[in-house]
C-alpha cells in the first residue's frame, strides 16, 4: 500500500524506505501495519467521549462503473486490503450503524474483539468491540441470529415510535436493545445519530446499505465518506453506494486522504 495524497517528504521516504526527499508517492509499495492504518483513519479529536459532537463516517466500496454490489453482495468487488481497512474502521468505532436489508443480505454477525486493537480501544475509553446498531422501521429481522442472541456488546435496534409491539418484544427477548429514533414508523437519521451519542457512542461508522446511506446524505448528517474504488467493471443494474431521492443541492466533500494497493483506491472525504 502507498499513500498518494497528501504527500510530504516524510511520507515519500517512509513509503520508499529511504531518506526524506529521495522518492515520490510512486516509490515503494508495502503492506501497512494495523497501527499505521489506525493512525491514517483516526477520528477527529473533537469526537468521542472527550468531545460533545458525534462524528458519522461511511465506509463503502464501488466498482469503476458505479456498482456497490455484485450478485447482491459487496464481497465480490472487495480485496484483502479493503477488508483490512474495513476491520480497522470497525475497531476505531463506538458503534456500527447498518440497515436491516444489509443485515439480511450480508449475513451480519456481532463485531468481535480484536487483540491488535485492544490497547488502542482501552486508551480511547471504548469497550472491547463496537456495538452494531441496526436501523429498521418494520423490525422484520431474524432475532434468532447470533447478531442479536450472542453479541459481545448488546446489539441496538433503531426504530420508530410506532413500531409493532410484538416485534419490539421479540427483539428485547433475544437480548437486543430498542432505541426509538423517530415518530411513526420511520427512523429519523438526525435523531438516530443523536440517540447514539446520548448513549456515549460518538464515533460512528455506517456500512450502508445504499438506501440507508442515501437517507443519511439527504438528512445532512454524514460527516465523512471512506470510499474504496475497485478496479472492476460489472455492468448490470447494481445499486450505487447511495440510493433514494436526490438532494436539492449536491453535498460538497473534500478529499483528505488517498491510498492505493493493487489498483484499489482508498479515498477519504470530509464534509466542507
Amino acid at each position: 500500500m502507498r499513500r498518494l495524497f497528501p504527500v510530504t517528504d516524510e511520507t515519500a521516504a517512509r513509503d520508499s524506505g529511504g531518506a526524506p526527499g529521495t522518492a515520490g508517492a510512486e516509490g515503494g509499495d508495502r503492506e501497512w501495519a494495523l497501527e499505521e492504518l489506525a493512525a491514517a483513519y483516526a477520528y477527529p479529536s473533537g469526537s468521542g467521549p472527550a468531545g460533545p459532537e458525534p462524528w458519522l463516517r461511511a465506509n463503502m466500496v464501488s466498482t469503476l462503473d458505479g456498482a456497490a454490489q455484485h450478485d447482491g453482495r459487496s464481497q465480490p468487488i472487495s480485496s484483502a486490503a479493503d477488508m483490512r481497512i474495513f476491520g480497522t474502521l470497525r475497531a476505531l468505532a463506538d458503534a456500527v450503524v447498518v440497515g436491516a436489508e444489509t443485515v439480511r443480505q450480508e449475513g451480519y454477525r456481532p463485531a468481535r474483539a480484536r487483540e491488535d486493537f485492544a490497547a488502542l480501544r482501552e486508551a480511547a475509553g471504548q469497550g472491547p468491540a463496537p456495538a452494531i446498531a441496526v436501523v429498521s422501521a418494520s423490525l422484520d429481522l431474524d432475532f434468532s441470529l447470533p447478531l442479536f442472541t450472542s453479541p459481545l456488546v448488546p446489539t441496538l435496534v433503531l426504530t420508530g415510535a410506532a413500531a409493532a409491539t410484538d416485534r419490539i418484544a421479540a427483539a428485547e427477548k433475544a437480548g437486543a436493545q430498542i432505541v426509538i429514533a423517530g415518530d411513526g414508523m420511520r427512523v429519523d437519521p438526525a435523531r438516530a445519530v443523536r440517540a447514539l451519542a446520548d448513549r456515549g457512542l460518538h464515533r460512528l461508522l455506517t456500512e450502508g446499505g445504499p438506501r440507508l446511506l442515501g437517507q443519511l446524505v439527504a438528512a445532512g448528517v454524514l460527516d465523512e465518506l471512506c470510499l474504496t474504488v475497485s478496479p472492476m467493471l460489472t455492468a448490470g443494474d447494481a445499486q450505487r453506494i447511495a440510493g433514494g431521492p436526490p438532494v436539492a443541492v449536491p453535498r460538497r466533500f473534500e478529499l483528505t486522504s488517498l491510498l492505493e494497493e493493487a489498483g484499489f483506491l482508498f479515498s477519504r472525504y470530509r464534509r466542507t
